[in-house]
């Protein structure tokens, strides 16, 4: 209904409209849906309350780490040969793949995804953990001896039990990065799980879309039932014996054989990192002398021994002293 106005008033349309009171309740029913419909909109109403809260963090997406330059690039392509001059070859599948994504102006840095093959102790899981430190991307180490088939990667789907989400979507609502470094440590040993309901599943199985772009774009978090984009998640792969692993596996991430590291080689890393850590001359020297020993000959190098060893030495002379 539209009421009479003089001509000398003020026009405003709330004066003179008026809705009728089926009219009314129609709109209120509608401003009532909004939220429904924005909640079903986002793909999360089937969430739990708590579960809800975690995911919002990503509402507005994840950052993304990128190479500001070429330049820059060399100079982590640098910085990982002096360190590992042994593992060359995933050095220079790294340094080419940064000065790509430069070139071709990508939002983030892409790394396909590497498969670290050889000897065990040549350092392959410590190459990923210094391209993170390098690149400053958080970075999660897992031992695939130690998960429960893929579950401690991608999560379980609730319904089995103690279903929990994986620690790759976990990485990345803590960090907020959606490129973290995420290593997988000996994964040709990894078992199966077993469901209540006798259904197997490996870690091939739940790693492979992860390493195809196309289906890592829309990837489904079995925990979650929410799909994201995993595309840009940089994965080091480590095995001692690649011929181990499912052929679709390989295909996707073909394995980089990588050689022994020489006794030369490890003196010269424990100099190089003891100098980082601050250690004596002496403590240097020592440890060197040790790997050096003939009894350690028998044996071929190992850049793990040769860690802990710096971190006893580290513990010894920057801890406190008990008198």
């Amino acid at each position: 209904m539209v009421k009479a106005l003089s001509e000398s008033a003020e026009i405003e349309p709330m004066d003179y409209i008026r809705f009728s009171a089926k009219d009314e309740e129609r709109i209120k029913r509608r401003v009532r849906r909004i939220p429904e419909l924005r909640k079903a909109a986002s793909g999360l109403e089937h969430l739990k309350r708590d579960d809800r809260e975690r995911l919002e963090v990503l509402k507005d997406g994840a950052r993304l780490i990128r190479i500001p330059g070429e330049h820059r690039a060399d100079e982590i392509a640098a910085a990982l040969h002096e360190d590992m001059p042994w593992m060359a070859p995933a050095t220079e599948l790294v340094w080419h793949a940064m000065r790509r994504s430069v070139r071709e102006g990508a939002p983030g840095l892409t790394i396909p995804p590497l498969q670290l093959t050889g000897p065990p102790g040549i350092g392959k899981s410590y190459f990923g953990r210094r391209l993170a430190a390098l690149l400053a991307a958080p970075t999660t180490v897992i031992e695939a001896t130690g998960e429960n088939a893929s579950f401690g990667v991608v999560g379980s789907q609730r319904g089995w039990g103690g279903s929990h989400p994986g620690r790759l979507i976990e990485t990345i609502l803590q960090s907020r990065i959606a490129n973290p470094v995420m290593i997988v440590d000996e994964v040709e040993k990894a078992g199966n799980a077993v469901s209540m309901k006798g259904h197997a599943f490996g870690l091939a199985e739940g790693l492979l879309p992860l390493l195809e772009p196309l289906t890592a774009r829309r990837w489904s978090c079995p925990y979650y039932q929410v799909k994201f984009d995993m595309s840009w998640v940089i994965w080091v792969l480590t095995s001692n014996d690649c011929r181990l692993l499912p052929e679709p596996l390989l295909s996707r991430c073909p394995p980089i054989r990588l050689r022994p590291l020489t006794l030369a080689e490890l003196t010269g890393f424990v100099r190089r990192e003891g100098a980082r850590r601050a250690l004596s001359e002496t403590a240097i020297e020592a440890i060197c002398e040790v790997l050096a020993h003939p009894s350690l000959q028998r044996h071929h190098p190992s850049l793990r021994i040769a860690a802990r060893m710096l971190q006893r030495a580290s513990d010894l002379e920057q801890g406190p002293i008990l008198h």
